[in-house]
């Protein structure tokens, strides 16, 4: 096999993972990934539709696989496999079992796939890392997984918060909106507080009690970026505006 035709391949199945990870992705981004132009992506998405890959072409929008449509494991080459076992041992340190039980289950279908070698080196190398005990390993929260999937499906969700500052508790409807992390407060979650009527930061550890209602809200127009900035705007720093 030519030289070319390895890179095309290469290629073609890299692409097949961008639009797996993907719901929309356009030739252009495509191109600049890969270091070819446009037409060349045009006729590499042509070929992965001739071998029967069921590609949507959304004009003047881009690519998607079909919904449903799944492209058989691919192997993780030994650097992969190395970066998420580094990763793993982080996670193993962090306050949230939740994340904790779901990125080990998670790592264990990685590992199923590797090869014996890797296998073996990925082992070796999960020995050899440690983490300071300074991070404490005690789990303080179990609410992420939770909040993380109610934040992507928009529902609404009933909370029992404690706020430190103010010595009370208060049962509040929230709106989850993104997450800030820092090594002082672990994980906080920013969300719109529909007893404040605006968004407030709540950390994970401080609530107290957690429940998805069968509510769903409408989603943000406003971005991370957008909230971050106006914060900083206003001289506060994300880490005190805990509600």
């Amino acid at each position: 096999m030519k030289d070319n035709d390895i890179k095309r391949l290469s290629r073609l199945t890299a692409i097949l993972t961008q639009l797996q990870t993907k719901q929309l992705i356009t030739s252009t981004s495509l191109a600049e990934k890969f270091g070819v132009s446009v037409r060349t992506i045009y006729r590499d998405i042509k070929a992965l539709d001739k071998a029967g890959v069921p590609i949507f072409t959304e004009d003047g929008k881009g690519y998607s696989l079909m919904e449903g449509y799944k492209i058989p494991p691919i192997m993780f080459s030994e650097s992969e496999a190395n970066a998420l076992i580094t990763v793993e041992q982080l996670v193993l340190k962090n306050w949230d079992s939740s994340l904790i039980k779901e990125y080990t289950e998670a790592i264990n279908k990685v590992k199923a796939v590797l090869s014996h070698s890797t296998k073996q080196k990925v082992d070796l190398l999960s020995k050899r890392i440690a983490v300071s005990p300074a991070i404490s390993a005690v789990n303080a929260s179990n609410s992420l997984t939770l909040v993380q999937n109610a934040l992507t499906d928009f529902d609404l969700l009933n909370i029992v918060y404690y706020s430190e500052h103010k010595n009370e508790k208060t049962e509040r409807n929230i709106e989850p909106f993104a997450f800030y992390y820092n090594l002082q407060e672990r994980w906080t979650l920013i969300a719109y507080c529909r007893l404040r009527k605006d968004y407030r930061m709540f950390r994970l550890d401080r609530i107290l009690k957690i429940t998805q209602m069968d509510l769903k809200f409408t989603p943000h127009k406003l971005t991370l970026k957008e909230y971050l900035a106006e914060k900083e705007k206003n001289f506060s720093t994300p880490d005190i505006l805990l509600s």
